[in-house]
């Protein structure tokens, strides 16, 4: 009898557990080619949790935390394009739909929710995926409308702003544990 309750409460604790993994390091990189002036920016300020077991991840990026080469673009995209005192984050809620888990290189797609600008946005992203017991890493290319997300680029500068900003991402995750 005692080994049925100890295995009932082992089973009850295995089918609990679930290895997340929290970046440690993150690069975000935005890159707007446009007509007049390629306009780019990197953040490394990211944060993110993937659930391995149900395969759930969520990424929080600072906006203002974007680092341009010149301090006007950056003063330019965060109070007249970004908003970012009203806001202050890019927010993504997925899941990885068709990855098996298992150790190993793999192409994987990601779906859920994009906020950003005060909207949200159902979509699809497709990237590159490391895994294994002690690392997690992702890598992922893709592009995002301007107009999707209501942000207004003026006439005047019209021709120095890409109507769709293309994305890059890359983290580097480890073990997440409770202090």
């Amino acid at each position: 009898m005692r080994k049925l309750i100890f295995l009932s409460i082992l089973m009850s604790c295995l089918a609990g557990y679930s290895q997340k993994f929290k970046t440690n390091d993150t690069s975000i990189r935005f890159y707007s080619d446009a007509p007049m002036e390629d306009i780019e920016a990197i953040n490394e300020s990211a944060t993110s949790i993937v659930d391995i077991g149900s395969k759930t991840i969520v990424i929080v990026v600072p906006i203002k935390s974007f680092s341009f080469k010149k301090k006007l673009m950056q003063e330019h995209f965060n109070e007249n394009y970004l908003e970012s005192d009203d806001f202050p984050n890019a927010i993504f809620k997925g899941k990885l739909i068709d990855w098996n888990g298992s150790e190993g290189s793999s192409t994987a797609l990601a779906e859920g929710t994009l906020e950003l600008h005060g909207v949200i946005k159902d979509v699809t992203i497709s990237g590159d995926l490391d895994y294994s017991k002690n690392s997690l890493k992702l890598s992922t290319v893709f592009s995002i409308s301007l107009e999707d997300y209501n942000i207004k680029i003026p006439k005047a500068v019209f021709y120095k702003i890409a109507e769709e900003v293309e994305v890059t991402a890359k983290l580097a995750y480890a073990p997440y544990t409770k202090n």
